[in-house]
């Protein structure tokens, strides 16, 4: 498949296109990575994704895939080498669940707690909801090298934010989410994860994302603020 087209629109610093490339180069796929400016979307994105204008934005022979976890599987499905997900049933289902459930539970509450720099009552209870979200989430990785097993599987990309972002997430918000001495096992995989030849290789610059997650969490603050 060396041959066909393969397209990916992405934000260097987005967690969401990021577990895209990761999933492209863990299975060996040739691919064209076109960086999108979301502040100032092109009439590429427009086109292709005219109802989200959103990243990422995956092209394959011409079609257009969209929505991250959609795209993982789609990669999965079209490319069986190095699969990613289960081929039980069952655990494909709980994979899906677990991958939902971080997203919803985790991610949106971590995100809006580094951004309630306002609102300290709202602030804590995003950050409850959140370190709720990882006890179950750590619940699920003890005694586990990955969650895909021995290696790196689905899951693992679509939680992967967990590993880098997260933590930048903590110093911006001044929080401590992610406890060491609370979550041993998550803080294991974390490093695992990140010293993984593929992922270590493919991570946005470490003080660029933090300073620009704290020019972001200053904008969305004072966005909440005047909508309270």
């Amino acid at each position: 498949m060396a041959s066909e087209e393969v397209k990916l629109l992405g934000f260097w610093v987005s967690p969401f296109s990021m577990r895209v490339e990761w999933a492209l180069i863990l299975k060996g796929i040739e691919y064209e990575y076109i960086e999108e400016d979301i502040f100032n979307k092109s009439p590429l994105l427009s086109e292709l994704n005219p109802v989200h204008k959103k990243v990422p934005v995956f092209i394959h022979n011409g079609k257009v895939v969209l929505e991250s976890f959609v795209i993982l599987e789609y990669i999965d499905e079209v490319w069986k080498d190095n699969p990613l997900l289960p081929q039980d049933p069952y655990q494909r289902a709980m994979v899906r669940f677990w991958a939902k459930f971080a997203e919803e539970k985790l991610l949106d509450s971590a995100f809006f707690a580094m951004c309630s720099l306002e609102d300290e009552k709202v602030k804590a209870e995003k950050i409850a909801i959140a370190v709720e979200a990882l006890e179950r989430i750590e619940g699920e990785l003890k005694g586990k090298i990955f969650f895909g097993g021995e290696s790196i599987g689905y899951l693992d990309l679509a939680l992967g934010w967990i590993s880098y972002w997260l933590p930048v997430w903590d110093e911006v918000g001044s929080m401590k989410i992610i406890d060491p001495l609370k979550f041993p096992a998550v803080i294991s995989w974390m490093n695992r994860f990140t010293n993984h030849q593929v992922i270590k290789n493919k991570l946005p610059p470490r003080d660029k994302t933090v300073v620009y997650f704290q020019e972001r969490s200053k904008i969305i603050s004072a966005i909440l603020a005047k909508n309270k």
